[in-house]
């Protein structure tokens, strides 16, 4: 079958989305089976270890089994939160100074 460039350009993008999708599959795969405790623990059942519950923006998360992904996910939620609150509050800021009101600095702590 020929192909033209375009078609050439194509196919050799999704092979290399397929290459990157799998590899980063097999990399969460591989994390998860180091870090779960199931597998890295002898005799352990289920509740003979402890449980992580994460906050994130979104509100409390508790899963049976907290995964890789869902750590990823709730720290790209963090940094996008983070970078909300200082833009807002930069924002702020700058639109009371350059109407003249006076305002204190806003100080809040950052968690991430």
């Amino acid at each position: 079958v020929p192909l033209n460039a375009d078609v050439a350009k194509d196919s050799a993008d999704a092979f290399g989305k397929e290459i990157y999708a799998r590899s980063f599959l097999w990399l969460v795969r591989a994390i998860n089976d180091a870090t779960c405790a199931e597998y890295n623990y002898n005799g352990g059942g289920k509740t003979d270890y402890g449980i992580i519950g994460l906050l994130d923006i979104f509100g409390f998360e508790s899963f049976v089994r907290n995964r890789f992904e869902q750590l990823c996910i709730n720290y790209c939620n963090e940094k996008l939160q983070a970078k909300f609150t200082e833009d807002i509050f930069r924002s702020v800021q700058e639109e009371y100074e350059f109407e003249g009101i006076p305002l204190d600095e806003i100080k809040y702590d950052d968690n991430t």
